[in-house]
């Protein structure tokens, strides 16, 4: 008896048809080859300009949602355990202010480590150094906040929407607290570098967008082939099922949420290098950004399923909408409506897909 063929061409031995299924990336993929067609075409016709042909609106789409995508990574991480993350946009804020007063030069007699509270501690010698002491700080602070949000979900067992609303209160006083609401200016020429592009084929490349891609790839390879990976799904998908089988919950869920944390802290380094200063009202609603990236991406709330790269995709989308409507001279209210009704649209669409498989 011969072999059955697939539906790809490819033999089974039981003779039983198989299908594959094509990634989850590939229809969000081309929802975002969707979109970015519809503004092209209603670009030619409103506007009488290209949306796609613009090097420098291109070079803004992906700076703009660099700095979010390094943020939704870590989230999607979070929910994928079947979490969420709120605190991530106001610890940006915080660790900016904290990373541009260690990039603080000696030309700004009000620089913070030239106050009397802090010099008297030694903490002077921080002006004029290296870019690596705020790249360490904001990284390593933004860990411990992470880590402190993991710590308090798993000994107490609050619900980590509370304890993460929680640290977003407490992390936007941080913020405003540190200078009494003064901003950060006057950076070290070394320090802002990161936050600058650089010419690739006469098209200008911002290394806040290198940073996302290579934050995305490793979180990426980890969550698929590595134990972390699978403890964070199974966590996700039965934390009975991922408790009986050996998986030590508390903390597991403590390297994530200090993973994402870290992520926080790492775009905070990038957002006070490319603004060149830092502000107490950074990164607001940056968090609610990320969530719904990584929900358009395909991560469902439920938990237990998403991929960094449908993540990724997600994020992008997010900047074309926004820059499209931006292109068509669209009010900003109404790219909030429609951000929106995109958001509620992708969870509608997860929940669906979450019924029928369960039917299934």
């Amino acid at each position: 008896m011969s072999d059955a063929t697939n539906e790809l061409g490819e033999t089974s031995k039981t003779g039983l048809k198989k299908v594959r299924r094509l990634p989850p990336e590939v229809s969000i993929l081309a929802v975002l080859i969707g979109i970015a067609l519809v503004f092209e075409v209603i670009g030619w016709y409103v506007v009488g300009e290209s949306f796609l042909g613009n090097k420098q609106r291109l070079s803004i789409i992906v700076l703009q949602v660099a700095v979010t995508g390094i943020i939704a990574v870590g989230v999607t991480q979070v929910i994928i355990t079947g979490g969420i993350d709120l605190s991530s946009g106001s610890m940006v804020g915080f660790i900016a202010m904290v990373v541009a007063s260690f990039a603080q030069t000696s030309m700004n007699a009000r620089a913070v480590f030239l106050q009397p509270e802090y010099a008297a501690f030694g903490m002077d010698w921080f002006i004029d150094s290296s870019p690596l002491w705020p790249l360490l700080a904001g990284i390593l602070l933004g860990a411990l906040l992470g880590y402190i949000n993991g710590l308090i979900i798993a000994k107490t067992g609050i619900p980590p929407f509370i304890a993460t609303l929680g640290m977003m209160v407490t992390a936007r006083g941080l913020a405003k607290w540190y200078t009494e609401g003064q901003p950060v200016a006057l950076l070290n020429e070394n320090f802002t570098w990161l936050g600058q592009s650089f010419d690739l084929w006469g098209f200008p490349v911002p290394r806040t967008v290198i940073v996302f891609f290579i934050v995305a790839t490793i979180c990426h390879v980890a969550l698929c082939y590595t134990r972390y990976g699978k403890f964070t799904y199974a966590i996700g998908a039965n934390p009975q099922a991922a408790r009986v089988s050996g998986i030590d919950i508390g903390k597991h869920l403590i390297k994530v949420y200090a993973v994402a944390g870290l992520l926080s802290g790492l775009a905070g380094v990038m957002l006070a290098a490319r603004a060149q200063s830092g502000q107490p009202n950074m990164g607001i609603s940056f968090e609610l950004d990320a969530i719904a990236a990584a929900v358009i991406g395909g991560t469902s709330l439920t938990g237990g399923i998403g991929r960094i790269t449908g993540t990724v995709i997600g994020t992008i989308i997010l900047g074309v909408v926004t820059s499209g409507f931006t292109f068509l001279k669209v009010g900003a209210y109404y790219q909030e409506i429609v951000k929106g009704a995109i958001i509620v649209a992708a969870v509608v669409i997860d929940v669906h897909r979450q019924k029928k498989k369960s039917r299934a």
